[in-house]
């Protein structure tokens, strides 16, 4: 295994959990390269009216520093 770098990411949706990863991955993979693993630090959501918003995750991604 070579060197590896984490670094931490946060990200939204209006969906679910689920979801707010996926789309985080999935953008910090267009500029972060050879992404290895993700570890969900922590889950919230935002509430309005009585019902939940939004989904928030925060995320540290792995990946291999070439």
């Amino acid at each position: 295994m070579g060197v590896m770098k984490v670094i931490e990411i946060l990200s939204n949706s209006k969906e679910s959990w689920e979801d707010a990863t996926a789309t985080g991955i999935e953008k910090a993979s267009k500029s972060v390269k050879n992404i290895k693993s993700a570890f969900i630090q922590s889950q919230s959501v935002t509430v309005k009216e009585g019902k939940v918003d939004e989904y928030r995750v925060n995320i540290k991604l792995t990946f291999e520093v070439k």
